[in-house]
């Protein structure tokens, strides 16, 4: 049923100016509802690509470049946290997007749940893999991959020249994301953001607010918030488990299992970091399983 490349011609690139710059995305199907697929770090809308055309039946399905990311614009602004929200809320706000389904990975989560904490009432579900779903306040929260990467940000003149000289993240974190080699074209995609030292301080911003077992921080600070109100909201919420997680350990997802409610826990085994990478079949099958569960939850309400 599944094959990687042959609905990937159904997908329609776009731009559209945003604030004072301008974003660019890709988007396939229609109707009333929209999945809106917010990548992380150090990614972009091309991580979806054998996700999303097999998501199109079920609306409109839309992956922005986050800003300075991609084939977005890069303004002069400093990058943090704050910032990409500023510029995803603007995103959608100029593509009047309703009925929003949020299908978020890694760092978009803390951007996505930024803008669904602001217009709960524009959000219809919520989707996590290798999202930050709790606060990771001790050092022993993390995973070992994680801890790896804490340790190179001991020392920050090292962490600088790894990350913005030596482009760690694209030639020695990436490839490890991933339960599978990736093609040259496909690191050449990956990389091409991020060709000059310049365009890497996005990153070095990144690792900057990157919770990483501080107890105190805006960043932990967000998640904590988000948490306890995902706690109380009864918006539909799915956590993908990439198995062996990142930045969702099998430990995070039980806890949220027993915190939040309206929550469904779906593993996808052998997929590392990247599962839309890994093993794109098993994401694409998680996600029209549980809104199969939905749809057939609404049909019985319905009844009542």
């Amino acid at each position: 049923m599944f094959s990687r490349h042959d609905k990937e011609n159904t997908m329609k690139h776009h731009d559209i100016n945003v604030l004072d710059s301008r974003m660019h995305y890709v988007q396939a199907g229609d109707g009333a509802q929209t999945l809106l697929f917010l990548h992380g770090m150090p990614t972009s809308s091309y991580l979806w690509r054998h996700v999303l055309p097999h998501l199109a039946d079920r609306g409109i399905c839309i992956a922005p470049d986050l800003i300075g990311m991609g084939k977005s614009g890069k303004p002069s602004i400093q990058y943090t946290f704050r910032d990409h929200a500023r510029y995803l809320e603007a995103f959608i706000n100029a593509l009047d997007l309703t009925n929003v389904m949020l299908v978020m990975h890694g760092w978009g989560s803390i951007v996505g749940m930024q803008y669904a904490m602001a217009n709960p009432e524009n959000i219809s579900g919520m989707v996590f893999c290798e999202a930050h779903i709790r606060p990771l306040e001790s050092w022993d929260m993390l995973a070992l991959p994680i801890q790896e990467l804490a340790s190179l940000l001991k020392d920050p003149k090292k962490a600088y020249q790894a990350i913005v000289r030596d482009n760690y993240f694209m030639d020695a974190l990436l490839p490890h994301c991933v339960m599978r080699d990736l093609s040259d074209a496909e690191i050449a995609a990956y990389k091409a953001p991020f060709s000059r030292p310049g365009d890497r301080l996005l990153l070095w911003q990144y690792v900057q607010e990157l919770p990483l077992g501080q107890v105190d921080s805006p960043v932990t600070d967000l998640i904590a918030r988000y948490t306890d109100w995902l706690a109380g909201s009864s918006i539909p919420k799915l956590i993908l488990y990439a198995m062996p997680g990142f930045a969702t350990s099998v430990s995070s997802v039980s806890w949220a299992l027993a915190h939040w409610s309206n929550t469904m826990a779906i593993d996808l085994p052998d997929a590392l970091h990247l599962a839309q990478e890994s093993c794109p079949h098993l994401f694409v099958d998680a996600v029209i399983d549980w809104l199969d569960t939905l749809d057939k939850k609404e049909v019985s309400d319905d009844a009542l």
